[in-house]
């Protein structure tokens, strides 16, 4: 064990990872000099990656709090959690209804390290850790994690946020997301943001290259692309759209261009 806690024997410290990454430039502590190298790389070929990284984040917020606010939702699961970055997903459902209940999800050992920080409910409520990967949504949904903590016979919010972009064709992003809702009852959501390179497709792509030199290769999706993961569901408002376009609240940064953000947000119910 380092000094941090973190199990050494399971934790690539030499290589970058995505979610750390992901943490250094949104300002966290918890990355690698190798997380800071890439970061930093990524920033020099496109400098508007913070203002888009800390959108999606915004994004996320603003949608968990919809989704329990009007929506009424008071179960979540949240796959591809990353690293505990306040206010966690249950902290922004449970400010609105404490007895609001969240499975995490993901399958980084840093993550599950790190954990405990997902899992300070409130008394009402229930928060549980699943280490489980996104790609198998059988081993997820069979969990006893889950299935101890949500009740799959009533609605149920997935939220999928900035991790598809990760999966390749061969992954099948699409299917997944699909098995992943197939159990959920009607009145269900899906909260997902989607990497795109509609809006700056050479910056954008300049740090797709980063990544895939990091082996972290990248599939960016186009409009009708992310569209593909919403057939059958019922958009809310406004729909498909970048993800600082979707219910702006005035919380997040100001006068942010177009051409800073490169990820698509939608939520959408389950008829």
């Amino acid at each position: 064990m380092p000094d941090n806690g973190w199990p050494a024997d399971r934790i690539d410290t030499e290589n970058a990872h995505s979610a750390r990454i992901y943490d250094y430039i949104l300002g966290g502590k918890d990355y690698y000099p190798a997380d800071k190298e890439a970061g930093d790389a990524m920033a020099r070929e496109w400098p508007a990656l913070p203002v888009h990284m800390r959108a999606n984040r915004d994004f996320m917020n603003r949608a968990v709090r919809w989704l329990a606010e009007e929506a009424g939702m008071r179960q979540f699961l949240d796959v591809g959690t990353g690293i505990p970055t306040s206010p966690n997903l249950h902290e922004i459902a449970q400010a609105v209804a404490p007895e609001s209940r969240v499975v995490y999800v993901d399958n980084d050992p840093i993550v599950l390290t790190l954990s405990q920080g997902l899992l300070a409910s409130a008394p009402e409520g229930r928060t549980a850790y699943l280490e489980a990967d996104f790609r198998d949504p059988a081993a997820i949904l069979g969990a006893p994690e889950l299935r101890d903590t949500l009740d799959l016979s009533r609605p149920v919010a997935l939220t999928v946020i900035a991790i598809v972009h990760f999966m390749l064709d061969a992954d099948d992003a699409v299917g997944v997301v699909r098995r992943l809702l197939e159990p959920l009852p009607s009145g269900s959501c899906l909260a997902m943001s989607i990497g795109t390179a509609d809006f700056a497709p050479e910056e954008v792509g300049r740090v797709a290259r980063e990544y895939a030199a990091r082996n972290m290769p990248m599939r960016l999706r186009t409009l009708d692309e992310a569209r593909a993961f919403f057939t059958g569901l019922d958009l809310v408002e406004p729909g498909i759209v970048q993800v600082h376009k979707w219910r702006p609240d005035g919380s997040g940064e100001q006068g942010i261009r177009d051409e800073d953000i490169a990820m698509y947000g939608a939520v959408a119910r389950k008829p």
